[in-house]
């Protein structure tokens, strides 16, 4: 059987489907939390728990395994973070890993370590990334010297398990963040067999701005009497992002690019793009042609994609984070739980292929209440995707256009510089490995005595 959490007004629906709210918690002190994380929370100005804060941090307290689901920007890093850090035994009780996060990318994880190390302030808290890019050899010695939680790539952490650097026996809280994601980009394989390595007694929490079929067949498979927590709006996108489309001949795309981009004049803006190579095109060909645009010439462009090291990538998120990097060209690599919000516009120059990574790219600007505006550029024969977002968030794109704003010499740019990159096969996801039923332990008053 699986527990549900429901507001009492919520709309009954199928199968995993349950919504929540958080009306009655206006308060941190509501959530029965220890004066060091309240303190913390007070020093971060954190004052009334987002609705999945609210919904998640109780029952994961109590040790119950979790599902929850809020879209981007809601605070779900905190949500798992709080209930991990209240229940830690000190590193001089037990030096192996207690808690084990994994998210998909490099980025998320060093995000994630970020928010565990500013929610430990005042409590002395043994926290490490392990993720490729980083230096194995270090990563190996902070194991040994003890550490509490991990955070990690699915690859970099079964590397480590392999090599038994990663003792996985005291683990007692498995994360996944963002597991959707990390299926489509193919570490389903490093999962399963993470999730196999763990002991069978954990606490699993699961927490995803979407969550697909599959992903509930995941849970279904590798948790014990899930919470699921349900705090997504009906309407899948943010309320405050305003979301429009160009119709566009595929020659005619950078140079509607460049028009919208001298049109807005964007505080802060990110281009998606489909492919790595068509990002470098791309931002090439913008470098060049902005530079002839007066209101447009100082503002600074970067481009991230999987293919740069990790010195790079870090030092393009940290550019953009603090207000350098005005306009960045980018693939999916920053589509999901990159966490800037300053960001006030989205283009997706090339559409995503997949309803929820329209979702997640969206979710980049209108973070947290505030208000944004989101581009899609879409060809003749993109109708039927344009068609599938709209009933995916239950919203009509308003269309848009430029009228004969954009420039010849853009569009020789476009030629020669900017070429349609072809689209990429979906990844299948499978999860065929069955879970053994066990007992479960009794943790929490153990933990909290």
């Amino acid at each position: 059987m699986q527990s549900q959490i429901s507001a009492p007004d919520s709309v009954p629906s199928d199968g995993l489907e349950t919504r929540a709210n958080s009306q009655e918690i206006s308060s941190f002190k509501q959530l029965d939390l220890s004066p060091v994380m309240l303190r913390a929370l007070k020093r971060l100005g954190y004052e009334k728990p987002s609705p999945i804060q609210a919904q998640v941090i109780p029952p994961a307290l109590d040790g119950h395994d979790i599902i929850g689901q809020a879209r981007t920007g809601t605070g779900k890093t905190a949500a798992f973070s709080i209930p991990i850090l209240e229940l830690l035994d000190p590193l001089r009780e037990c030096r192996n890993p207690q808690a084990l996060i994994l998210v998909p990318t490099r980025e998320l994880a060093e995000q994630v370590f970020q928010e565990i190390e500013r929610l430990a302030h005042g409590c002395k808290t043994a926290c490490t990334v392990l993720a490729g890019g980083k230096h194995m050899r270090r990563q190996m010695r902070q194991l040994q010297e003890g550490v509490q939680i991990v955070v990690g790539t699915p690859g970099r952490v079964y590397d480590h398990i392999q090599r038994r650097t990663f003792k996985t026996h005291d683990l007692w809280c498995v994360v996944l963040d963002e597991a959707d994601r990390m299926l489509d980009i193919g570490f389903r394989p490093a999962i399963e067999k993470i999730l196999r390595a763990c002991p069978k007694d954990r606490q699993t929490m699961l927490l995803s701005a979407t969550l697909a079929p599959e992903i509930q067949r995941l849970t279904k498979r590798y948790q014990v009497d899930p919470v699921h927590i349900n705090c997504s709006s009906r309407q899948v996108s943010v309320e405050t992002i305003e979301q429009r489309y160009f119709s566009v001949k595929k020659e005619e795309k950078f140079t509607t690019l460049v028009g919208l981009l001298t049109r807005e004049q964007p505080r802060q803006a990110i281009i998606f793009c489909r492919t790595k190579r068509g990002t470098d095109r791309l931002h090439r060909a913008l470098q060049t042609e902005l530079a002839k645009i007066d209101s447009l010439a100082k503002t600074k462009l970067a481009c991230i994609h999987g293919d740069m090291n990790q010195r790079d990538r870090d030092r393009v998120f940290g550019d953009l984070r603090s207000g350098k990097v005005g306009i960045l060209v980018a693939t999916d690599v920053v589509g999901r739980g990159i966490d800037v919000s300053t960001v006030s516009h989205i283009v997706n120059y090339d559409i995503p292929l997949d309803c929820d990574d329209y979702v997640h790219r969206v979710g980049r600007t209108g973070r947290m209440g505030r208000e944004g505006i989101a581009f899609t550029f879409v060809t003749a024969d993109e109708g039927d995707q344009l068609t599938s977002i709209e009933l995916n968030i239950n919203r009509l794109l308003i269309r848009d256009s430029l009228g004969s704003e954009v420039s010849e010499e853009a569009a020789a740019t476009a030629e020669t510089d900017v070429q349609e990159e072809p689209a990429a096969p979906k990844k299948k996801r499978l999860f065929p490995i069955k879970r053994k039923g066990n007992d479960r332990l009794a943790r929490v008053g153990a933990r909290r005595s």
